[in-house]
């Protein structure tokens, strides 16, 4: 019964809407392709799951042909959720949603498709602010996430950018360098800076 509810949301809410703004389904993934990158929306159900209690995640990724290619990987043309290079679950972009949604016999369904479609809206306008591999970038840039470091490098200094490139490893290094793991990424992002004979340095105390 509360399957059955979870399986009419996709079909009769979620579908419709994702369609609205260039989404294709397949399954419980909605994916739109546009120059380079691909969005994806991705609908987990828990693994716990009983009759009187539906659990689902909402995981979101987009895909950018040019990191999987300073990879080296197979350029995908329709690449799972966690072949994505920006991943996250719907709570870290929409922060008015929950983390996870839950169907139970109380649930008003009116309430959570209301709750669920304007967390994919907030997404979809996320989306649409990161249109290039380098906003990707960007956006492990700001946290500084050590995510996609070496993919980020190779784009910054790839474009000339050694300036973003020497922001980005000094505050990596302010964040992480007194961890113990830090010497093997320091070593590998020296690597990638002298491929592109840009200097080095990370700053020290």
């Amino acid at each position: 019964m509360l399957q059955q509810l979870f399986n009419d949301l996709i079909k009769q809410d979620v579908k419709p809407f994702l369609s609205k703004h260039g989404f294709a389904k397949k399954s419980l993934n909605f994916s739109k392709t546009t120059d380079g990158l691909i969005y994806l929306f991705n609908f987990q159900k828990s693994s716990g799951n009983s009759a009187d209690n539906v659990m689902f995640y909402v995981n979101c990724g987009i895909y950018s042909a040019e990191l999987a290619q300073i990879q080296a990987k197979e350029i995908l043309t329709a690449p799972q959720e966690v072949e994505c290079h920006f991943r996250a679950r719907i709570k870290e972009i929409a922060r008015a949603v929950p983390d996870r949604f839950a169907i139970t016999p109380d649930t008003n369904r009116d309430d959570l498709r209301k709750t669920l479609l304007s967390g994919l809206e907030e997404v979809i306008h996320f989306y649409e602010t990161m249109t290039s591999a380098r906003s990707i970038v960007d956006y492990y840039i700001s946290g500084p996430f050590l995510h996609l470091g070496e993919e980020s490098f190779h784009l910054l200094l790839q474009s000339n950018d050694a300036a973003a490139a020497k922001r980005y490893l000094k505050a990596l290094h302010e964040k992480y360098g007194a961890e113990n793991r830090w010497t093997l990424f320091e070593n590998k992002y020296k690597a990638i800076f002298d491929k592109y004979g840009v200097e080095f340095d990370t700053i020290r105390s």
